[in-house]
C-alpha cells in the first residue's frame, strides 16, 4: 500500500529528531496555537499522534477532533497518547478513501502533501477543501525547496529521504509539489507562516474565505 508508514513507526520520531532536531516538532507547535476552545478539528496524517498530546497540553478539553491515519501501527500508538477530555474519532484510513461528512473549524495537514503525486494532491486538496467552513483555518506545513543558493543542500536532503521512504514506506513521488498555487486558487488567505531548519521547512495557517 503505498504512503504507508507501518514500516518505520517504530523508530519514526527518534529519526526525525536525530535529522532535524526539534525543527518538525516546532513546526507543528507554530500551528497547534492558532486552534481555539470548541472546535470541530480534521487531522490527517498525524503519525505517531504526539500532536494530540501538544493540543491537549493547550485545549484539554471541549474539541472534537477526527484523526485519519492510513498507517494501522501508527494509528496503534496515537491511540495510546493522552488526549486530555477532547474528543477524539480515529480512523484507519488513507484520506482519499474516506468520507467526509461534516464541516470543521479546522483542517491540520502536517507533512502530508510531500508524499503524493500531483494528481493525488489535486484529488485530496478538492476533497478536503469544502469540508473546511468559511472563515475556518487550514494548517499546514510541509518541507521547501528555497529558490537561493540554499536549495542545493536541501535538494540532497529532500531526495535522501525520498529514496529512503519510498523503499521502506512505498511514497508514491519522487518531487515535491508547491502548494501554495492550490490555496490561491480557492482564495485562501495566508494569515501567518514561519519557516524552520533554515528554511527547509515551513508552516502556513489559511483562512478559507468562500465556499466555491
Amino acid at each position: 500500500m503505498p504512503n504507508n508508514y507501518d514500516a518505520a513507526a517504530w523508530f519514526y520520531d527518534s529519526l526525525a529528531e536525530l535529522v532535524f532536531g526539534k525543527a518538525l516538532v516546532n513546526a507543528q507547535r507554530f500551528l497547534v496555537k492558532h486552534i481555539k476552545p470548541k472546535t470541530n478539528i480534521l487531522i490527517v496524517g498525524g503519525g505517531t499522534g504526539w500532536i494530540l498530546e501538544e493540543i491537549a497540553n493547550l485545549q484539554p478539553s471541549t474539541l472534537k477532533i477526527t484523526y485519519v491515519e492510513i498507517s494501522v501501527k501508527m494509528l496503534a500508538l496515537s491511540k495510546k497518547r493522552n488526549c486530555g477530555l477532547n474528543e477524539v474519532n480515529f480512523v484507519n484510513q488513507g484520506i482519499e478513501d474516506y468520507k467526509i461528512t461534516q464541516k470543521f473549524d479546522v483542517i491540520l495537514t502536517p507533512f502530508l502533501f510531500d508524499n503524493f503525486s500531483e494528481k493525488r494532491i489535486q484529488n485530496v486538496f478538492d476533497q478536503l477543501h469544502p469540508s473546511l467552513k468559511i472563515g475556518g483555518l487550514w494548517l499546514i506545513c510541509d518541507f521547501q525547496v528555497e529558490d537561493n543558493y540554499k536549495s542545493i543542500w536541501q535538494k540532497i536532503v529532500l531526495q535522501t529521504m525520498y529514496w529512503f521512504f519510498g523503499w521502506l514506506c512505498e511514497v508514491e513521488t519522487n518531487q515535491l509539489i508547491k502548494m501554495n498555487s492550490y490555496f490561491k486558487d480557492k482564495d485562501y488567505i495566508l494569515l501567518e507562516e514561519k519557516t524552520f531548519y533554515r528554511g527547509f521547512i515551513i508552516s502556513k495557517v489559511y483562512q478559507q474565505s468562500n465556499d466555491f
